[in-house]
This record gives structure tokens, C-alpha cells and sequence, in this order.
């Protein structure tokens, strides 16, 4: 492998984010990874992590009266980050190839998990849920409201400091619930 081109991960793996190969994806990289890489690009009062707001997601799924495997698919809707990091809603509107990277990568994933890629349904679900926590976390955390429209939300999300190691067991707890019944 050509050692300029890839990742290592925390479990190890010498990982090719261009690549992505599913026998290298492990749920605890990614319940890893996502407790630690920081929501909005760190452009907040708080550390808040994408696990934090990936766990937040699958719950008001829940609460919304949703599928376990919509909560499954809210759980896992950034689990590319684990791989290839975050960028900002307004540069990837002006870098479209790195959401061919991103959704390539989420399709890995699925597979390494033995997930069945969301429907088109399920996609939109997702989404709803994404940009109403999206717009909640954002008003906690910075006090800015990034939509005209207010989106309802049924779980409550606190700004309190949570631990990454409490978070990813979180994660992981939740993602072996739910995707036992998934299976």
C-alpha cells in the first residue's frame, strides 16, 4: 500500500480513505473517531461531539415513533467523518466531489455492516431529523438560528460536557441494540 495514502486508524488499520475497503471498517473506529471530531467545525461555546449528535438523532427517531432502522440509519448518517472528516454545508456545495467521496464511503460502511443502503423514503427521514438537530444544536450551543422555520424536536439535548469515552460506549451500546433488530 502506498504509505501517502492512507489513514491509520484507532484500532490500527492502515486505511485508504479513496479506497475504502469493507473488511477495514469497524464500528469501534467510527463510535471512536465520532466522539472525538468536535460538531461545527469547533465554531462552538462547548465540546459537543458527532456521536453526541449522531446518538441525539437516533433518539428523536425514536421519539418520532420511527423504525429501529430508521434510529439505526440516524445513528450511522455520519459514519463517514470516522474516515474522511467533516466539511462545512457551504464549502461542499462548492467542492461536490467530496460528497461522491462521502456517499461512496457511507455505502462501504453499510456494507461492512451489513446495513441495506436507505431508501429514498429513508433518506428524507434522516435528513429531517439532521437538520432539525442540526438547527437545536446550533441555537444551544452558539446561539445562532440557521433557518427561518423553527423544527420541532421531541428529546431534549443538553450542552453539559460529556466525556468521548462515555460517548463512544454510548454509541456502541446503541448500535448493538439496534442492529440486532435490524437483523
Amino acid at each position: 500500500m502506498d504509505n501517502k495514502n492512507f489513514i491509520s486508524t484507532f484500532s490500527g488499520i492502515r486505511f485508504n480513505p479513496t479506497e475504502p475497503a469493507v473488511q477495514n471498517i469497524k464500528i469501534e473506529d467510527i463510535a471512536h473517531a465520532l466522539s472525538l471530531i468536535c460538531r461545527g467545525n469547533g465554531h462552538i461555546r462547548a465540546f459537543y461531539s458527532v456521536a453526541q449528535h449522531s446518538i441525539c438523532c437516533a433518539v428523536e427517531a425514536e421519539k418520532r415513533g420511527y423504525s429501529k432502522r430508521i434510529q439505526l440509519l440516524c445513528l450511522l448518517h455520519d459514519a463517514s467523518e470516522a474516515y474522511i472528516g467533516d466539511m462545512t454545508r457551504p464549502l461542499k456545495r462548492q467542492i461536490p466531489v467530496f460528497s461522491i467521496f462521502e456517499e461512496k464511503m457511507q455505502s462501504v460502511i453499510f456494507s461492512a455492516l451489513d446495513i441495506e443502503e436507505p431508501d429514498e423514503e429513508e433518506q428524507k427521514a434522516v435528513k429531517s431529523i439532521d437538520d432539525a438537530m442540526l438547527y437545536h444544536e446550533f441555537k444551544m450551543m452558539n446561539g445562532h438560528e440557521l433557518f427561518e422555520e423553527v423544527p420541532k424536536i421531541h428529546i431534549e439535548i443538553s450542552d453539559s460536557f460529556k466525556d468521548f469515552k462515555s460517548v463512544e460506549k454510548e454509541f456502541l451500546g446503541l448500535y448493538n441494540c439496534l442492529s440486532e433488530e435490524e437483523k
